[in-house]
């Protein structure tokens, strides 16, 4: 995983972030967000759709300028139980 703050990914004049993608038990959607990157969130039924929908709201929000990360994305970890 690559760090939440937008960052160059591997071609020239690109960056990514980590998104963290979780499914709605409701509806079963996709529902996918920016940890600490405000409104940086989207849902879809497939995990391509929900890409473009992700990359689409991020670049919407990029053109009020360098997003103020409310949060660092640091990592996941596994809870062992019992």
């Amino acid at each position: 995983m690559v760090d939440a703050r937008p960052n160059r990914a591997s071609q020239p004049g690109m960056r990514a972030c980590t998104a963290v993608v979780e499914r709605d038990p409701v509806t079963g959607l996709l529902v996918g967000y920016v940890p600490g990157f405000p409104g940086a969130h989207s849902q879809a039924e497939y995990l391509d759709e929900l890409n473009v929908n992700l990359r689409e709201v991020i670049a919407m929000l990029l053109e009020d300028g360098e997003p103020k990360l409310e949060a660092e994305f640091v990592g996941t970890q596994r809870v062992a139980l019992g």
